[in-house]
């Protein structure tokens, strides 16, 4: 086209009849290529469809030149200028066209695919939510006979004896009751909290920190804030990532739960998760030890989407392994 600018200033050539018209055309068809360009990128347009949105293209401008070729044959144009200026408008219009289309096109398959992933991920939740519901039956049914015998021998010794080592086994007891009804609440109630209330984060985490065996390890409790949540399941969400901190830190780690400007942390001086696998580590039976389960971490995030919060891993001090829980709305003082 510039080309053309050239030869109609010096004079070379007069402007014929329709030419400005189609010239801008043309201009306005280049530059609905260079945005339709931009466009697919800026929408995230898989590159799985570049190929396609091409050969539309080409297949417009080709069908578009093949046409406006019979009409040229019929009505001969006046000069090589203007079959060239002819061609070039064919061929802009007819690929800006085909691109739109392709467009469309693209647009439309981008959504069935993410239609038909929405699907199978509901049928996937579905599944997983019909066999944890099956497995907390199991669970639920399994434990609760010898919990049941325990409590009774319980009650009976501490008829017989006074110690305060029979009082921790009857909190250990009523918490492990308590679990198991979360467990079923969590399995066949969905992903909301029951009914949350105040609850004092600092006080809740010692008590935690109490509840779960920690041999030689330390916690330090940093918090002191009242947030709304939970209380049963938040206690289960803390006393799973201290659990995880003593599985994968060591006898002797040390855990830190402390306060953020819109949540909380739990950071372990433990080796550290590998930024490569941190994205899996919430995944339902994924571990890294023999003897891990691999259910803490995705009950912890269960726990955490119920409360419409958000749960990461994030690098700690020194490369410690810090969880951090965000989105969390703390109560009125």
């Amino acid at each position: 086209m510039s080309g053309e600018v050239v030869l109609i200033v010096t004079g070379v050539v007069s402007i014929p009849d329709g030419y400005t018209t189609a010239f801008f055309t043309s201009v306005l068809s280049v530059a609905g290529l260079l945005y339709g360009g931009y466009w697919t990128w800026v929408n995230d347009i898989s590159p799985e469809r570049y190929r396609r949105l091409t050969g539309w293209c080409f297949a417009g401008a080709g069908l578009f030149l093949v046409i406006n070729l019979g009409f040229m044959l019929a009505i001969p144009p006046e000069s090589l200028f203007m079959t060239v200026s002819w061609i070039r408008w064919a061929v802009s219009l007819g690929g800006v066209i085909g691109l739109a289309l392709g467009l469309f096109e693209a647009r439309a398959i981008e959504r069935a695919v993410e239609a038909e992933r929405s699907r199978l991920r509901r049928q996937e939740l579905q599944q997983e939510r019909d066999q944890l519901d099956e497995f907390a039956g199991i669970v639920s049914h399994d434990l609760r006979n010898p919990l049941n015998v325990a409590s009774t021998r319980l009650s009976l010794a501490q008829e017989e004896c006074d110690s305060e080592h029979l009082d921790d086994v009857s909190r250990s007891l009523e918490r492990m009751d308590e679990l198991i009804d979360d467990l079923l609440t969590l399995a066949r109630h969905g992903q909301t909290a029951r009914e949350t209330e105040p609850v004092d984060l600092g006080a809740t985490a010692r008590l935690c920190w109490e509840t779960v065996e920690t041999t030689d390890a330390t916690c330090e409790v940093t918090v002191d804030r009242t947030i709304l949540a939970d209380e049963s399941r938040l206690r289960q969400l803390l006393e799973n990532l201290i659990r995880n901190a003593i599985e994968h830190g060591g006898e002797d780690v040390t855990v830190t739960i402390g306060e953020l400007p819109n949540g909380f942390y739990v950071e372990d001086t433990g080796p550290g998760i590998p930024e490569e696998i941190r994205e899996s580590v919430f995944e339902t039976g994924c571990s890294t030890t023999e003897a891990g389960t691999g259910l803490g971490l995705s009950i912890a995030e269960e726990i955490a989407e119920a409360h419409d919060w958000d749960i990461e891993i994030t690098d700690g001090s020194d490369g410690r392994t810090r969880f951090e829980i965000t989105g969390v709305v703390f109560a009125a003082e």
